[in-house]
């Protein structure tokens, strides 16, 4: 491996603050840039500036290293264009080997994807003949081969959408070959837009919504048994029961219905198979909140079991080691994940800080802004936790004071093992003073010269505010639960670009 970890001068730069900061290996702001983006709007970065700083990055980096973050950003962080997007850039770099196509054998896991990477690529270079797809990157399209005999029928069927590139194009442009006969049946069909269409709920409730009624109680009726039957037949999947919690309880739907519903999403083996990303439960918990039904409590107590599903995997920390947590409520922070989320980083900041405290016995939690302040948080009830928050919105102002964390320990001469902080990393001193974040980690460390600092970065613009390889200093960037392996890892002395290059292509 050829990955460079490490660089012989640290250059001092400036964050969006204006503050003193420093940048990372190409590496490290490669990662942090991939695992925060929902490539959207950022408080200091649009969508397409972050796109164009990630692409940069790629030309920047180890090839094999860009191939395993892609596939570690699809598998173990769950996103799902950035891996696409990561793919086909490296394309443009590399030819002559096969580490393409197993990239993108690695990064397509679902049918849909295969035409959602031929229509970024067509996006990424330039294509606007009429032909747009007639010369494709020939390591993209052996990867491209490999993912068509990924799937069956129903799974192409279900993702067989009108769109600027669809699988009959695809299938054209990459020509695989059938395993054998079946698939080369299915192949067929595509070819035919013979594919059956596949009878999800979906499909089933898009039927019933077109269907004339006598009367709106008959309607309401039909829908109420529509609901109760999916339920029933185990048809829906997680994601697709998290997303409908409000249609079937405004469907009212029978007790013992809503009883299979909370058991299915609190069941540990479903929630972890599912790979849901935290913030989406507190999606959910907020829309059922104005819902006006007798089950609203039930379902809000399973959510909140779902969040502690995922909090049980993570390796928290016992008595006899001391931490602090602190979250991010700037301004900054008050930013949407994504233009249709109402997910915002100062969501993502306190519901990750919550999940890990949930997990630690000797632990000092609190929220810092213009000042610091200390919070006792629970150990139940995440969810609530977080949402609690938004009545003390502003308390603790606006700035990105995180410094005083740090000001507050000393102060106490209070030695602890482990400072953690949820932040954008757009740390500053809004007093004018000239403390800075880094003096007051080094001053701090003449006190706890065993202290460890761990910055979980929620934006990934690139600059920290301190030098993370060294000192004990460690950075973890993510919106994914899995961010907590990366610390398990930073524990066994391993960087989370080191877990990256362990990724098997």
């Amino acid at each position: 491996m050829k990955f460079n970890f490490l660089r012989k001068e640290n250059k001092v730069v400036l964050n969006y603050e204006g503050a003193k900061a420093y940048t990372m290996t190409p590496a490290e702001e490669l990662y942090s840039a991939v695992v925060t983006t929902g490539l959207s709007d950022a408080t200091y970065e649009k969508g397409n500036d972050r796109l164009a700083r990630i692409q940069s990055l790629i030309e920047k980096n180890d090839p094999e290293f860009v191939a395993k973050l892609a596939v570690y950003a699809r598998k173990d962080m769950y996103l799902r264009s950035i891996p696409l997007v990561l793919t086909t850039e490296l394309a443009k770099q590399v030819s002559g080997t096969d580490l393409v196509s197993r990239t993108v054998d690695g990064v397509v896991q679902r049918a849909d994807e295969i035409t959602e990477l031929l229509a970024y690529y067509q996006l990424a270079n330039g294509r606007t003949e009429t032909k747009k797809l007639n010369r494709l990157s020939k390591q993209i399209q052996k990867g491209l081969v490999k993912s068509f005999n990924k799937f069956d029928e129903y799974q192409f069927a279900k993702y067989n959408r009108k769109a600027e590139v669809t699988f009959k194009d695809a299938l054209f442009l990459v020509h695989p070959k059938a395993k054998d006969e079946n698939q080369q049946m299915i192949f067929n069909k595509i070819v035919s837009d013979m594919l059956e269409t596949p009878y999800t709920w979906e499909v089933e409730l898009s039927m019933l919504g077109q269907t004339k009624f006598a009367s709106d109680a008959e309607r309401k009726s039909a829908f109420k048994s529509k609901w109760e039957e999916l339920i029933f037949s185990n048809k829906m999947g997680y994601m697709a029961t998290l997303r409908n919690l409000r249609n079937i309880l405004e469907a009212d739907v029978s007790s013992d219905a809503m009883s299979k519903v909370c058991r299915y999403l609190s069941d540990e083996k479903a929630v972890s198979n599912s790979k849901q990303l935290p913030f989406r439960f507190l999606a959910a918990y907020r829309e059922l909140k104005i819902i006006d039904s007798p089950y609203v409590s039930s379902v809000l107590e399973a959510l909140e079991d779902a969040v502690m599903v995922s909090a049980r995997n993570i390796k928290g920390f016992g008595f006899e080691t001391s931490v602090v947590i602190a979250a991010d409520v700037s301004g900054s922070m008050q930013k949407s994940v994504s233009k249709k989320s109402k997910v915002l980083l100062y969501d993502i900041g306190l519901l990750m800080s919550m999940i890990l405290q949930s997990q630690c016995k000797n632990v000092v939690t609190g929220v810092f802004g213009d000042r610091w302040l200390r919070v006792a948080m629970p150990k139940s009830g995440i969810l609530r936790n977080v949402d609690a928050f938004y009545k003390r919105e502003g308390e603790v102002g606006y700035s990105t004071n995180g410094y005083l964390v740090l000001e507050d320990l000393i102060k106490r001469q209070e030695k602890v093992d482990k400072v953690m902080l949820f932040t954008d990393t757009q740390m500053w001193n809004s007093t004018g003073s000239r403390n800075s974040f880094e003096d007051l980690w080094n001053r701090y460390k003449a006190i706890a010269p065993n202290a460890k600092l761990y910055i979980f970065d929620l934006a990934g613009y690139g600059r920290q505010p301190l030098d993370v390889r060294k000192n004990d200093v460690y950075l973890i960037a993510g919106w994914s639960d899995k961010i907590f392996d990366v610390l398990n890892a930073l524990e066994d002395h391993k960087s989370a670009v080191q877990m990256i290059q362990k990724v098997v292509l």
